[in-house]
Order: structure tokens, then sequence, then C-alpha cells
């Protein structure tokens, strides 16, 4: 006899730290539901309770009693429907990765992850113990298995579940975004569903949480490998999958398949939604930025005001004896279209009060990168009071080519708590620009002035000054640095690629001299595999040579 479940893959957004709240949405969201899509199962992200990653609250004394409160809570509601909620569990003094089946006022059954994430952001070894075995449940005449996030990209968990008779088998993740991310887990979980000769359901979280942002991206992949459900990116929301079973053998038709994102809209969404969550979760009023005339800064307030709306975002150009008319052009004219609080703020005479006040120290010494250094130092001054005044987060606008090679101020423009463009490159700034000018939600409009696009990219802290007197093209940069910092590799291997040898080794040793830099800049989105955050951990203090 022929029948179908109803399952809602609950892509949502949780706060990390906020048992509490985050049980209230979890029951929320079941009886959503039932009520709007007559449910057989909802399932709920990785480590749901908690928020993820909880990184060292995972440690704290009180962890297991919020959660059997929270457990005893979701109990408490009784509801008609089966949910599969992720969260930590304390059992015999050992913490699991865990999910559990409820339904009603009874727990189902319990699976602990079995394969434990220890590389790039990921740390789970640090808490958590390993499971050993299969955990199988009938749901409505299937036999449904489970697993965790990583449990499938090893082959072993999805083995133990077809030995086991499985005919289903539900995953849940917190799965962070990086470029490419969405075309990795399809072709992951066609392999798995091949092997397994089953259908698998995968639920992934969405938000930003710090330096990551969760995409979404649920998805069901039949057994045969084909994607026959795909919800959106950066959306959050209940999405429902049919999924028919014949003969004791579960078929998932083809249903609801989200367009898939370009490169630059993966990133700009990835870049909007975490400077939105950064800023909302930790209950700043807005943001403050420089505007300098440049590309970054453009860049970083058209996220900002795409993130939070124009009322809630302010920003100050800060002109010196070097700030050309183009430069408050352009900041003027972009400010005006977007709408945001715009004020301009001349450093002059703060800098020649600081330049008095140093006239002793300075005494006997030529006019070097010091100087340049006090008018950044300057304007981060400026921003810094006005975040304290009036409540708003200071976004800096260094890109990653920039921060890289130190081609930035310590206490000046990097002064700030949110880096919007801390893992995008040079060349991806540009690409990115162009993209909000003619692709954002299908509108084509100059956000960004075509004359920062082309005009030469400069710091303007001396008089003429243009990036590439002291970097090479950021087309070729860019190159040597994702080959250095993503790849790891050596300078005779990049040289080996055809790049000249000069200019390899001066710019692999910019990036290992500032490392002391990066240790002190702000938080920003990670968008590749080794952004500059958790995923690269260079120490400081070291005397590796540059070489092979």
């Amino acid at each position: 006899m022929a029948q179908h479940l109803t399952i809602v893959m609950a892509q949502l957004n949780f706060l990390v730290g906020d048992i509490e709240g985050n049980t209230d949405l979890v029951i929320e969201n079941a009886e959503r539901a039932i009520d709007e899509n007559s449910a057989d199962l909802i399932v709920f992200p990785e480590l749901t309770l908690t928020g993820y990653p909880p990184e060292d609250l995972l440690l704290r004394p009180s962890l297991q009693l919020r959660i059997d409160k929270a457990i005893a809570k979701i109990l408490d509601a009784s509801l008609d429907i089966h949910l599969v909620v992720g969260y930590p569990l304390l059992k015999n003094g050992v913490l699991y990765n865990a999910l559990s089946v409820f339904k009603g006022n009874e727990s189902l059954a319990t699976y602990f992850k079995q394969c434990l994430p220890n590389y790039q952001v990921f740390d789970e070894r640090r808490y958590f113990a390993p499971g050993g075995e299969v955990c199988l449940l009938n749901i409505l005449g299937v036999s449904c298995a489970f697993t965790i996030c990583e449990d499938l990209w090893e082959p072993e968990p999805i083995q133990q579940a077809k030995d086991a008779g499985a005919q289903f088998v539900i995953n849940i993740n917190a799965s962070p975004f990086h470029i490419n991310k969405l075309s990795e887990r399809k072709t992951l979980l066609k392999e798995r569903c091949l092997q397994g000769e089953f259908p698998i359901l995968y639920v992934n979280l969405i938000g930003g949480q710090d330096e990551l942002v969760f995409d979404g991206g649920s998805m069901v992949i039949s057994a045969d490998g084909e994607c026959n459900y795909l919800a959106p990116n950066y959306v959050e929301g209940m999405f429902a999958v049919k999924v028919n079973v014949r003969n004791g053998e579960c078929e998932v038709p083809k249903q609801e398949i989200a367009t898939e994102l370009s490169l630059e809209a993966s990133v700009y969404q990835s870049l909007v939604l975490g400077v939105k969550d950064y800023v909302n979760k930790n209950k700043f009023k807005g943001v403050v930025l420089g505007l300098s005339g440049g590309i970054d800064s453009a860049l970083t307030l058209a996220v900002a005001v795409d993130a939070l709306g124009s009322d809630r975002v302010e920003a100050v150009m800060m002109p010196f004896e070097y700030t050309s008319e183009l430069s408050l052009e352009v900041a003027g004219q972009q400010a005006e279209m977007l709408g945001v609080n715009y004020q301009i703020i001349e450093i002059n005479s703060i800098y020649k009060s600081f330049i008095s006040a140093l006239e002793n120290e300075f005494a006997g010494t030529e006019v070097d990168v010091s100087e340049q250094n006090l008018q950044a130092r300057a304007r981060g001054v400026l921003l810094m009071a006005i975040s304290n005044k009036k409540g708003l987060l200071v976004l800096t606008t260094g890109n990653k080519s920039e921060i890289a090679v130190g081609y930035s101020t310590l206490y000046g423009d990097m002064a700030g708590g949110f880096d919007v463009l801390k893992d995008v490159s040079k060349t991806l700034v540009y690409k990115l620009a162009k993209y909000r000018n003619c692709e954002y939600m299908g509108e084509r409009k100059e956000i960004i002035p075509e004359k920062v696009i082309h005009r030469p990219p400069s710091a303007e802290l001396a008089p003429g000054q243009v990036d590439q007197d002291s970097l090479p093209d950021y087309a070729l940069l860019d190159q040597i640095l994702e080959l250095y910092i993503e790849k790891d590799l050596s300078a005779d291997a990049i040289i080996s690629l055809g790049f000249n040898e000069e200019e390899v080794r001066r710019v692999l040793r910019l990036v290992d001299l500032n490392e002391y830099k990066r240790r002190q800049s702000p938080v920003g989105v990670r968008l590749t595999e080794r952004g500059f955050g958790r995923d690269r951990r260079y120490p400081i203090t070291n005397a590796w040579p540059i070489g092979d």
C-alpha cells in the first residue's frame, strides 16, 4: 500500500548560547509544521538548542542543567509530530554531539555523532567524544537512520545504516559557507546516496555567527543521486518535502529546486547576512564606517545598507590635504544615493596637533610612513569616538589582499569591530562592486559610482600615491596570495609556476611579517577555506625560512 511522509526541513537561524530562546523556536516551528503542513516529521539543524558553534560554552558546569530543562519543555509541549533536534548530551560524564527524536512526551531515539571534525574552523574533538553505533527508528513504516554533519564525509556511518536495513537517512548539519560549498555538498550527498541505495535528507543551519556564515541550502537527494528538493540559500524558512513510501521503499519525487547562486551572488549574500547577524545578535544600534571615496569602503557601505537599512548606517568622510576632489565627490554621491547619515570631518587640525605633540620625538628624522599612519590613526580615533557615543559598531574596510601583506594601519584603518571584506581579495572586490550595480536582487542601479570602480586604488596618505607604488598589480598579487595562503605552496613551488622570484619572495615575506597585525584585526566574514581567523593559525614569532 502506498503512503507518504511529509517532512519539514527547519532551515532556521538560532542564537548561540540562547538555549531557552532556541527551545521556544523549536516548539513554535513544530506547531507551525503541524498547522500549516500537517507534517509527520520536522527536522532541525545540528546543535539546535545551543546554536553552533557553542565553543567553550560547552565547558560550562550548568550546560546539562539547561539542556535538561529545554528537553523537558519540549516534552511538556506534547507535540503530535516527530521532532529531530540536535543538542549536546552529557552521559556518564562524557559529552556527545547528539540528536534525539521526540514525539508527544516521549524521547524515542538518540544518536551520537561519530565523525568529529577537527580541521579548518572546526574544533569538535576539544569538546565531544565520538559515538559508534547506528540509530534506526521506524517512523510510520519507514526505517529511518540518523547522522550528523561530518558523518556524511566519511563512508562508515552510511555503510552502518545500510547494513542495518535503513530505508531513509536524515542528516542534520551546521555547515558553514565557503566558495563552491553547495557544489561540494551535492557531490558528496550523491556519493553517499549511491553507496547506501537510499535517499538522504540534509538539513542545514542558516545565519551568521562571528566569522562563520551558515547558508542553508537544505536538500533531499534521491537513491539514484538526483537532487529532487533544494531549499534556497540565505533564506530562513520551513520547507516541506513529500516522501513516497511504496512496498517498503522510499521515493522522493522531484519538487522545489531553488536557483543556484553565482559566485558573486553567494559571496555578496554571505557578507550581507554576516553583517546583519553580527550587528543584530550583538545588539548594536547600527554601524559607522569611514567612506574614503575608494572601492573598498564603497562596497562595505553597500553591504551595510543592504544588511541593515540606510537608517542604521552612518558614513564619515575624513579628508586630509592629500584627499582628492574626486574622493569627496564620489563619497558624497554614494552616501546621497543610499540615503545614509553622512558627515564630513576634516583631520588636518587633528594631524597637526599630533605632529606638534611629537615634535621632540620626530626631531632630526625624515618624513616617512610614520606620518602617513598618523592620518589613519586620527580617523580611527574619530570613528571609535562616534561608536562610543552613539552605540554604533565600527566597520573596517580592509580587504584580504591588503591585510595579507600588511597594507593597513594598526589602530588606524584596522580600528573597529567587524571587517566586512576580511576574506575578500581585491580582485573579488571589483567583481562584487560590478555585481551589486548590475545584478543584485534583479536590479540594475549604480549604487557604487563607476568612477570609484575605474579609478586607481590609493590610500591617499601621500601626494599622488597609488597602491601599485608599493604593491604588485592586484591581479598578480592575488594569484600569489591564493597559492601561498589557501594552497600552502612554498616560495619555490610558486616560482616554478612562472612567477617572478623577487616578487614572490617579497610578497611571502610581507605575509609572514604581518601575522602580528592580523592577530589584532577585527573578525570578519569567512568566505574561503583559509580565511584569516580560525582557519589559518601561524605563530607570530617564528624563524621558518621562505623557500622549499
